[in-house]
């Protein structure tokens, strides 16, 4: 997913909750889902960094030779003002975009 096109906002937002439980009917199990789509983003998101970071990499001993790359700076600073994980799944999940399923209700039901 291209997370520098989400609509989510960058700071907090008041949500209503009656909104936040329409899929689950329980509010703890809706912050669950909502934690652990947030943690998948942060790892993607962590890994894209790294992967755009890695190219800029020094592999020298040296550690008295430190340079500053303007790049490197700029691409640290995007990524900084991206909104957090956490909004941007609560994005999703008012959009309809994230999947769940409860093995455990699924098996009581039948």
């Amino acid at each position: 997913m291209d997370y520098r096109k989400s609509t989510a906002p960058s700071t907090t937002v008041t949500r209503n909750l009656d909104l936040m439980t329409h899929g689950t009917g329980n509010i703890y199990e809706t912050v669950i889902i909502v934690s652990r789509r947030s943690n998948q983003i942060a790892v993607e998101m962590k890994q894209e960094l790294n992967k755009k970071l890695e190219e800029f990499a020094s592999f020298s001993d040296n550690l008295e030779e430190v340079f500053e790359n303007r790049e490197q700076i700029e691409i640290s600073k995007f990524y900084e003002r991206l909104p957090k994980p956490t909004l941007i799944a609560l994005q999703e999940l008012e959009e309809g975009k994230i999947f769940h399923r409860n093995p455990e209700k699924q098996a009581k039901q039948k």
